[in-house]
């Protein structure tokens, strides 16, 4: 005697089923929509003039050549462009790591009265919008007389904000107290328990927070290009610049140059991947 499934168990799985049709096509179509122009990008860059004047710009250059990424980074001086963007990552995601997490440290063991204050103070500042304020720090950073020098942007990257506060609080809220009072009984002061017992317990958080961080400054425009304008202080991002005429530009040297851009982007966000993911989810867990 043959067994005959229920109608119901049927019209579930038919229903999972498109469910699951439904949400790949989804992910299909986003991820159409965030690499279409990666590729006319890609083979902008590898087109000549006349190529990009007669051919559609999806279709492939007739021949693989690297003239334009040569030009692009001989043009743009891209090895100062990535010397500087180094030395912002690098000081910057310090700065912002030590500072972040030493404030985090403060808000989770210490009870003082502006302690709300303090999370609503951060929590505003992400929300008004930062052009609001940008004549207020233009005006600060300016009559310190960090205009035009690379003190200026590593000022306001090494700030800590909303997001970096609360994935910190989740790992320090896991910390058992009796940590901190036991080393405060063998004399330990309090930047010694942070930075010998706390800190390294929040390693996993803070590489989650430098990658995406290194990512974020390595891709801002605006910033370098506002307070570095010597050119002998652009970055990588701000090197763009050179190729963008006020009448006409050149495509093909503009798509060579920010390919050339995003690629330490990519292979820093393709290596690390695993790292943001897991420390944002373990942050998650643990709250």
């Amino acid at each position: 005697m043959k067994n005959i499934m229920p109608s119901s168990l049927v019209s579930y799985r038919t229903s999972q089923r498109l469910n699951s049709f439904l949400l790949y096509l989804l992910f299909a179509i986003i991820s159409l929509i965030v690499l279409f122009p990666v590729l006319i990008n890609i083979f902008t860059a590898f087109k000549t003039g006349p190529e990009l004047m007669k051919n559609s710009p999806l279709a492939l250059p007739d021949a693989w050549q690297f003239t334009n990424i040569k030009t692009a980074f001989k043009m743009g001086n891209m090895l100062v462009g990535f010397k500087n963007t180094a030395i912002l990552v690098i000081v910057s995601v310090l700065l912002n790591t030590v500072l972040g997490s030493m404030t985090a440290y403060t808000l989770n063991r210490f009870q003082f009265g502006a302690k709300k204050i303090i999370m609503a103070m951060f929590t505003v500042a992400m929300v008004i919008p930062f052009y609001t304020t940008e004549v207020s720090r233009f005006q600060i950073i300016k009559s310190l007389g960090l205009y035009d020098s690379m003190s200026a942007p590593l000022l306001i990257y090494a700030g800590t904000d909303l997001l970096q506060i609360f994935i910190y609080l989740q790992f320090i809220e896991k910390i058992s107290n009796q940590l901190d009072e036991s080393a405060m009984i063998d004399g330990a002061s309090y930047f010694k328990i942070f930075f010998r017992i706390i800190f390294p317990l929040l390693i996993p958080a803070s590489a989650t927070l430098a990658i995406i961080k290194a990512v974020d400054i390595m891709n801002d425009m605006y910033i370098p290009y506002l307070y570095m304008p010597s050119k002998e202080l652009h970055t990588l991002s701000t090197a763009l610049m050179t190729f963008v005429g006020q009448r006409a530009s050149d495509y093909g040297l503009l798509s060579a140059a920010i390919l050339i851009v995003l690629l330490p982007t990519i292979i820093i966000y393709l290596l690390l991947q695993k790292f943001i993911f897991s420390g944002i989810t373990e942050g998650a867990i643990k709250g």
